[in-house]
């Protein structure tokens, strides 16, 4: 990869934030519940809330807590969350079923439970909606926040709430952290305001970037979300995790009384707090200069090594020259890269998608020309025998059977990582054209299977299980008491296993002309559960009328194995059905 084709747009992304009027706004409303607990210093409640208007129809959501709440390194797992109140299972996810909080954040959260409750229910209607806080009470916020996300589809993306935090302790562990970053549009719901001088934002942060010794690193706070650090020297983006990890603990900090792993704060350093984000605020809002890497002209500058140089010079630590900031340097370039590659190759249902039509619209065209030769199973399944031109075909077919197998195969996949509601709304928007993939290719899978001798029951070892996901897919939504009205015949067989069940048919039909006693007796009973499965599908026209064609292997078995099963199974309906020619008139 050539790095001239990367930049760091940490400064760009800072620089649109400041100058946009969110911090501004979200800050004043922080202020005023400030205001408010220093005016009423007897106040027993921890943690203060406010819902404030915002433009013509949004609202500002803003939480504080008091002084005599303090900032602890205890976290409580996901597991003794099951066992009370608070609703933050579906945090969980396939990948990470289990996660870890920071119990004070969960503790004040569960204080206000009845009452976010009920404003949850109010805040449908507005637009924009920011959720904002400062220290314990950024913890809070993030903690709504993801409450609300919970309830919004991927498809309502543009109703999701933004979260914004100064100066707020690090919330849970690698795993929470994890978990929000398998939701595509969560984590970019999280911008979290650090000053250099703060020490709240890293008091959560273990040594050495959590590698201490044997102690897991779950153990240890992570971040998400987007951190806008900020210095006297102005101001950048960072998203990678472990980087903000790491600029977390390079960055300059006040000391503060810290006893027994608590950070402990009184009404003045709260005011003193505060102060110091509105100066900082106040001086980025007039000071910021749109100096990135969009600058950088000069193509034999390496742009990615400059834009990461010119954000640690923002966030004031960007004139050390130690080994320790060289090898900061060097591993926040080699991140970058990862997460560009990452963001390139990541999961997009759209992707390839118009070629996917392209391979489908092939395999339609195939079964309308091979109708009349037996139709579109037996003409792929015998082509290989066949003229040059139809061998040439079925290479075609073969191609395009490949190119969809892979897609669909990396696309279960996918869908299976994701979280339960995505996974859902996969469902809804995809399921449709994977259900005809299905039904379209797996007939070929199964004639390939079959083409060599000696392979049996297809459905219990040969099938992929990228179909068997698909298949129970379809079932689990198709609504309950939901009924077949058709009243013709589908054009692609329901079961996309049919002719998996027609091979081991044929091979019952042999068994029960050539073989033991045994053996015919389980054939009698194979052919019976057969003939009743082939039924069914008639009577509710699920399966394709290609079935029925001349030169089909289902009509070959009927001919050759039809006075066996006559003379065996003549009380059999499908005997009655076939002898009687009542599938002429089926299409």
């Amino acid at each position: 990869m050539s790095q001239f084709s990367l930049f760091s747009s940490g400064q760009e992304l800072a620089n649109l934030v400041v100058n946009s009027d969110l911090l501004h706004h979200s800050w004043v409303t922080i202020s005023d519940l400030i205001t408010y607990l220093n005016n009423n210093p007897t106040n027993p409640a921890p943690i203060l809330y406010k819902v404030y208007p915002y433009n013509s129809n949004g609202a500002i959501i803003a939480f504080v807590s008091s002084p005599t709440c303090t900032v602890q390194k205890e976290m409580v797992s996901s597991e003794d969350l099951k066992g009370s109140q608070v609703p933050f299972d579906f945090i969980s996810t396939k990948l990470n079923p289990h996660f870890s909080v920071n119990k004070a954040a969960i503790s004040l959260f569960a204080l206000l439970l009845n009452e976010l409750s009920a404003l949850k229910e109010q805040l449908g209607s507005f637009s924009p909606l920011i959720i904002t806080g400062l220290s314990l009470g950024g913890s809070v916020a993030s903690l709504f926040t993801l409450w609300l996300l919970d309830n919004i589809s991927p498809k309502d993306n543009n109703k999701r709430p933004t979260c914004i935090t100064f100066g707020s302790p690090l919330l849970g562990d690698s795993c929470l952290q994890q978990a929000i970053s398998e939701r595509l549009s969560w984590n970019s719901s999280f911008l979290h305001v650090v000053s250099n001088q703060d020490p709240v934002p890293r008091f959560l942060v273990s040594p050495a970037n959590g590698f201490a010794g044997s102690i897991p690193q779950s153990c240890f706070y992570k971040p998400f979300g987007t951190f806008l650090m900020c210095s006297d020297s102005g101001c950048s983006c960072f998203e990678e995790p472990e980087s903000v990890l790491d600029l977390l603990m390079v960055m300059n900090s006040n000391n503060q009384n810290q006893n027994n792993g608590f950070l402990i704060f009184d009404y003045e350093q709260i005011l003193e707090h505060l102060k110091h984000y509105e100066q900082i605020l106040e001086r980025l809002k007039h000071r910021v200069i749109c100096k990135g890497t969009s600058q950088l002209c000069d193509f034999r500058v390496n742009q990615l090594q400059a834009g990461i140089n010119l954000q640690l010079e923002a966030i004031g630590i960007g004139g050390e020259h130690t080994s320790y900031m060289s090898f900061l340097r060097n591993t926040m370039e080699k991140r970058v890269e990862e997460s560009f590659l990452k963001k390139k190759n990541a999961f997009d249902p759209g992707k390839k998608l118009n070629k996917m039509k392209e391979a489908m619209a092939w395999l339609e065209w195939y079964k309308k020309v091979t109708l009349n030769e037996g139709g579109y199973y037996d003409s792929f399944k015998f082509s290989g025998s066949r003229s040059r031109d139809e061998v040439k075909s079925r290479q075609e077919i073969v191609k395009h059977h490949r190119t969809l197998t892979k897609y669909w195969k990396i696309m279960v996949a996918e869908v299976e990582k994701l979280p339960q509601k995505e996974e859902a709304a996969f469902r809804t928007r995809w399921l449709y054209a994977g259900t005809n993939y299905r039904r379209m290719v797996e007939p070929l899978d199964i004639a390939e299977y079959y083409m060599k001798l000696g392979n049996r029951d297809y459905v219990h070892l040969g099938r992929s299980e990228h179909y068997k996901q698909l298949e129970k897919w379809m079932i689990e939504d198709k609504p309950s008491g939901s009924g077949n009205n058709r009243r013709k015949a589908a054009s692609l067989t329901e079961d996309s296993c049919f002719w998996a069940y027609v091979e081991e048919a044929i091979l019952s039909s042999k068994r029960l002309r050539e073989g033991s006693l045994e053996e015919k007796k389980n054939s009698l009973r194979d052919l019976v559960i057969f003939g009743e499965y082939v039924m069914s599908l008639i009577m509710s026209y699920s399966v394709s009328s290609e079935v029925f064609q001349p030169q089909s292997s289902f009509m070959k078995w009927w001919k050759e194995y039809r006075q066996d099963i006559l003379s065996s199974l003549n009380n059999l309906p499908l005997a009655f059905y076939m002898e009687n020619r009542e599938y002429q008139s089926y299409a």
